[in-house]
């Protein structure tokens, strides 16, 4: 199997085929809901992270808020390979969404990291909200890269529909 890699500079987010493919999917719209929601559970839990941290207070409503956002989390990774499968024909790793998905598993890595701490003791309160933390950190990192991929899809669609129908597009 060849090794995957990230799309070339300069070539189009999504070919037409594959354009067709993502508005057709049912998973596109369960994205669109499921990112601003994750995005909303994040900024709540964060809020109560940083309370717990700064005064002590919260640890369960903390503790509860980033398990809440780690299931959001793995649902939309779940539901996130459904959509690449259904656009790029594979489920992970497309070369347009590489690095997203690859900063996607850090995530999740860390996030899982948190649940084993809170379900073995393996950590303290305070260093498990630090490894919560470093998860959102990361988040962040990741919702950016899928947030420049949205811009680069809608100027793509912007600069498709603007070029005269029949003429043919030269490859840079």
């Amino acid at each position: 199997m060849p090794a995957r890699t990230a799309q070339p500079s300069g070539q189009a987010l999504y070919t037409a085929e594959q354009r067709r493919r993502r508005d057709a999917s049912s998973w596109t719209l369960v994205q669109g809901i499921l990112a601003p929601l994750q995005f909303l559970v994040f900024l709540v839990s964060l809020a109560l992270v940083l309370r717990y941290l700064g005064t002590g207070a919260g640890y369960q409503a903390a503790t509860l808020s980033i398990v809440v956002k780690t299931l959001v989390l793995y649902t939309i990774m779940v539901t996130g390979a459904l959509w690449e499968r259904d656009v790029f024909g594979q489920y992970l790793f497309a070369p347009a969404f590489f690095w997203e998905d690859v900063v996607s598993f850090v995530v999740i890595a860390l996030h899982t990291w948190y649940l084993f701490a809170i379900l073995t003791g393996a950590l303290g309160p305070r260093e498990q909200m630090l490894v919560a933390l470093a998860a959102y950190a990361v988040y962040v990192i990741n919702a950016g890269q899928f947030l420049l991929k949205l811009r680069a899809a809608r100027l793509q669609a912007a600069a498709a529909s603007s070029r005269p129908s029949g003429k043919m597009e030269l490859a840079s």
